[in-house]
């Protein structure tokens, strides 16, 4: 028996040390603690990186999805109407409809642009708070793409303005529908722009797909710096 104090080797049954005269059973408790403590603090390291090893497959898989969903979205002519008939637009187009709900203390035009304002506005007010007070830059990534699909979203309703073509809130379209119904109609009629709908369209498009480029590369870039940090390629 080795003496846990002085380190001298004892005969297999002494009780006690027979340099320093320690009792070993009185010993024995108080190291207990520190064993337990170390073999605790290993595994809370373990489940640190098991836990940092799940949040990387979790970036990954959404730095895949939003790569694939966007090149469906963006590499379409506006007039396909592409992302209007996504299932984000679905998402997109209640916070559409609040936006009018909500300007219209401010009279008919800002009634009618509250529409595409909320649309871009709550994407932006998300990643500020994911980034800003959550510290979750996976969450602010995901609204970066989301407020350049939103522009998608929005294109082909602008291009639609003269034409009047695609199918409305209500089942009505722009061509059938009273003045003041189709959004992009009115805004840019009221504004003299109504002959720059196309130009305005391409405009939006080229800028949301630019902004969800940008989002997928801004997350790709931190998705390495953190899988550098947790050495999560060479545990792969």
């Amino acid at each position: 028996m080795i003496c846990p104090k002085c380190g001298h080797e004892n005969s297999p049954d002494r009780a006690d040390c027979s340099r320093c005269g320690v009792i070993f059973a009185r010993i024995r408790p108080v190291q207990a603690p520190a064993e337990r403590s170390a073999a605790s603090a290993g595994s809370v390291e373990t489940e640190a990186d098991t836990a940092s090893d799940r949040n990387l497959w979790v970036w990954a898989a959404a730095l895949l999805i939003m790569t694939v969903w966007g090149s469906r979205l963006i590499f379409v002519s506006i007039d396909s109407n592409t992302a209007g008939e996504s299932l984000l637009h679905l998402v997109n187009l209640p916070f559409h409809e609040a936006g009018h709900v909500f300007m219209r203390p401010f009279g008919q035009f800002m009634t009618t642009l509250g529409g595409t304002l909320a649309q871009l506005l709550v994407p932006l007010v998300c990643l500020a708070a994911f980034w800003f007070k959550s510290r979750d830059a996976l969450g602010a990534v995901v609204c970066g793409w989301w407020f350049g699909e939103n522009l998608l979203d929005i294109a082909p309703y602008i291009d639609d303005a003269r034409a009047g073509e695609l199918p409305l809130v209500g089942g009505n379209f722009g061509a059938s529908s009273p003045y003041g119904f189709h959004d992009w109609e009115y805004l840019l009629t009221e504004t003299g722009l109504l002959r720059y709908d196309h130009a305005l369209a391409r405009i939006a498009h080229v800028l949301g797909a630019l902004l969800m480029l940008l989002a997928v590369v801004w997350g790709g870039w931190l998705f390495y710096k953190q899988s550098r940090r947790s050495e999560f390629w060479g545990k792969s």
